[in-house]
This record gives structure tokens, sequence and C-alpha cells, in this order.
């Protein structure tokens, strides 16, 4: 049992489980109905997503390493908040009992907050793939 790290939209993998969407708004031009059926995501979690100022200050930035540092620190930052942290628990308490997986739609996870998002599950004791 373990957490997998994706990009949503891509295509689902054997025993991945249920897809979480970490992400702050759905993707465009998608209908509801069809997120799950078109491999984004069967729940939408924007809770463990940065927030909508954290985006908006970082959108252009991801390539630069300064801005980049900020960035994870910010959204660490955030998810210490008590609603952040109980959902980051849960979701590493999770991970020992089912698969199932968490993801965002960037290309690069290396600059996505997905990356910073598995450091924070690992952190927490969560089994990842």
């Amino acid at each position: 049992m373990a957490i997998r790290v994706v990009r949503l939209g891509t295509p689902r993998v054997r025993d991945e489980g249920l897809r979480l969407g970490t992400v702050r708004r759905p993707p465009r031009g998608v209908p509801k109905a069809q997120l799950a059926s078109r491999d984004f995501y069967d729940v939408w979690v924007p809770e463990a997503a940065p927030s909508e100022a954290l985006l908006t200050s970082a959108r252009q930035s991801m390539d630069d390493e300064s801005k980049w540092k900020t960035f994870v620190r910010r959204y660490r930052s955030e998810m210490k908040r008590p609603e952040a942290a109980r959902l980051l628990d849960l979701l590493a308490a999770l991970s020992h009992g089912t698969d199932f997986s968490v993801g965002c739609y960037c290309e690069n996870e290396a600059r996505c907050h997905r990356s910073i998002l598995r450091s924070l599950l690992e952190e927490r004791g969560a089994s990842l793939i």
C-alpha cells in the first residue's frame, strides 16, 4: 500500500488506486462528469495545494532558483497550518492501508508543488512509490 505522485491528465497505472487532485482549480474545459474518465482525478483536494496568492506570485518564476526556494519555503509554511497538517497526517496514515495517488498538472515534478508534497508526506512516514 502506498501513495503514488502523478501528473494529472496522464494515463493511470495499474493499482494506482483513487486519484486525488491536489490542485487549486479544476482543469479548464473538462466537464466535472469527465474528470475521472479523462484521468484527471477522482476526488478534488484543493486544501493540499498552494494558496491562490502563492500560485499567482510564483507562476512565472519556477525556473529561477532563488524564487523556487522562496516558493518552497512559503508552501511548506502554508502546509504547517493546523488543517493542512492534519490532512497530511491523514494521507500519510492512509498510505499504510490503501493505494492512492496525489497529483498536479505541471509537466516538471521537480518544479511543482507535488515534489514538495512528496517530501512533506515522507517526513510524516507515508509509504510512497
